[in-house]
Formats: structure tokens, sequence, C-alpha cells
């Protein structure tokens, strides 16, 4: 058990779970997560395993286990099961980030250059404030998402 992030499922969330659960329906992380919730329940009826004792049954590692704890009580069920959050940074390269950044490696380069380079294309957003910081691996991984070919 975890002292910090309770699991106290409602009795109608564990109904919703044990139904998902026996149903199968769902993605395999979903699933799983699924499992993780209902032996980590504390409330009434459900089993309150510890985070050890979870990880062992499911295969899991225990810290995932807590992860999971962490996430459900601060994001909730829906989040847990169906949710892309991932505690990452969001990112930073959206659809009118990559538009404006195909737009500009598309055009001519800046005076003296022969071509854009990645860093330049990095830094050239920036200073039109299209976004606040950008790496130029985080450019390269965005052309080469997009497949663009200026030439």
């Amino acid at each position: 058990m975890n002292k910090h992030f309770r699991i106290t499922l409602t009795l109608e969330e564990r109904a919703d779970l044990e139904e998902l659960t026996r149903r199968g329906a769902m993605n395999v992380r979903a699933l799983k997560r699924a499992w993780i919730l209902l032996k980590a329940d504390e409330g009434p009826g459900g089993p309150g395993w510890s985070d050890g004792a979870i990880g062992r049954a499911l295969d899991v590692h225990p810290n995932t286990v807590l992860r999971l704890r962490r996430r459900f009580v601060a994001h909730g069920l829906a989040d847990v099961l169906h949710g892309r959050y991932t505690g990452h940074n969001p990112a930073i390269v959206t659809g009118d980030v990559e538009a404006r950044l195909v737009t500009l490696a598309c055009s001519a380069p800046p005076e003296g250059r022969e071509h854009w380079t990645l860093q330049l294309l990095a830094d050239e957003l920036v200073a039109l404030g299209v976004v606040a910081h950008l790496s130029d691996e985080t450019v390269r991984q965005a052309l080469k998402k997009t497949r663009s070919n200026p030439g």
C-alpha cells in the first residue's frame, strides 16, 4: 500500500473496471492499468494490495504501480485508462508550428546561405516568435515526419 497515493474506487468505478477486464475489449496497456487499479483499490470490496504484490502478480515493476497511483489521484480514472498523458513536456511542434516550419524550409534560405540548416530553421522560428525555443533535433524529427522535399 502506498500511503501518499491511495486508490479508493467508487462502487461504480469498480464495477466498470471489472466489466472492462471481463470483456477484454481494451488495448493491453489499458487492460493492465485496469487490473492494477482493481488490485490497488483500498475501498470497500477492494483488496488493497501493495505495489510489490501487484507488481509480482501482474508482471510489472512496483514503480509502474506507483506512477499509476499518482496519475489516478492527480488526473482520474478516464485519463489513466484512455488518456495520453505521460508526464513529459507537451509537444512544441503542433500543426500550426509544423506548417510554418515546412513553409520556411521550402522558402529561399537567408542571404549568404545556399540552403537552410536545421539550426537555422530552429533559430528563425524562435526569431519569428512562432515558438519560445526549439532544438535542431526537434526540427529534424518534424521534417522527417512530414516527408517534406523542398527540391
